[in-house]
């Protein structure tokens, strides 16, 4: 299992960290900062699931006029940790 920590911008979330098992699934992630109660439900349907999957759904969504979302920013943390691997 691979730890990742990623720093979002134009979020209120100032941290993001997950881990990916070796079948590229998500663990243990986790917000600092943002909307507290939604960040751990994302954290919670996130877990055990496809990254992929995971970052196809999230991708995009905004958070009023930012124009990104910690929705979004996990998105693409997600896609930069797959394109490294």
């Amino acid at each position: 299992m691979e730890k990742y920590t990623y720093t979002p911008t134009g979020v209120c979330a100032k941290q993001i960290v997950f881990e990916l098992d070796e079948e590229g699934k998500i663990h243990s992630l986790s917000f600092t900062g943002g909307c507290n109660g939604n960040l751990k439900a994302i954290g919670r349907l996130a877990e055990g699931q496809s990254a992929k999957n995971i970052a196809d759904i999230l991708r995009g969504n905004q958070c009023g006029i930012k124009g990104t979302s910690c929705a979004d920013q996990l998105a693409q943390a997600i896609d930069q940790v797959i394109s490294e691997r």
